[in-house]
């Protein structure tokens, strides 16, 4: 993302607020939880533009708080605009964990990986679901509107797991389709986001 600095005479010599560049990313859609069972970013619905207009799209997760423990926050990928959410999808996972007693590992995760399979791509190993637990991380998503290319994806979430402890996941892969993807859902594995906010921003060319 560029930075754009500014001194005293620069601003005083702005004459209107189109004047100003407005960087990089631009914010698209903010979803806010509330026990929600999905969340769900749909182009030309409500405001989300999920499209051509950039190359690069990004989620980012804040405070996203499970309504139980143990559950696994993921998504999937939609072709029609939200009517079916199974893109055939290959990728990999690992993570690095610290508890809170001192116990530690680093390992690839079997069970959090997928090979051409239309189910969703869970994010997380066990998020904790006491008051002061939740996830928070991002998902880059490239070149969505392709006709040409796979899409692929990387994800980064920091997880505040129920055993308790700190759980930095790392998840990337591909949907294997040269279809446009125009829609993107989130939800636990099992019960509700009970609260947190997605937010989604488009990254224009440099």
């Amino acid at each position: 993302m560029s930075l754009v600095k500014y001194n005293n005479n620069s601003i005083s010599a702005v004459t209107s607020a189109a004047s100003i560049p407005s960087g990089a990313m631009t914010h698209i859609k903010t979803l806010t939880a509330s026990s929600s069972s999905t969340l769900s970013f749909v182009n030309g619905s409500s405001d989300v533009v999920l499209d051509g207009t950039y190359p690069i799209y990004v989620f980012k997760f804040i405070n996203i708080h499970s309504s139980s423990n143990d559950n696994q926050f993921s998504f999937n990928l939609s072709a029609d605009t939200g009517s079916n959410y199974n893109v055939t999808k290959t990728t990999t996972h690992f993570y690095a964990i610290h508890s809170e007693s001192g116990s530690s590992a680093f390992s690839y995760y079997a069970g959090g990986d997928l090979a051409q399979s239309t189910a969703f791509q869970i994010l997380t190993l066990e998020s904790g679901a006491d008051n002061d637990e939740c996830d928070c991380g991002e998902l880059f998503l490239y070149n969505p509107s392709s006709t040409t290319f796979v899409k692929h994806f990387m994800c980064t979430m920091s997880e505040t797991g129920a055993s308790p402890r700190e759980s930095n996941n790392f998840i990337a892969g591909y949907g294997n389709t040269t279809s446009a993807i125009n829609a993107v859902q989130f939800k636990m594995n099992s019960g509700n986001i009970d609260s947190g906010k997605i937010k989604l921003y488009g990254i224009k060319d440099s």
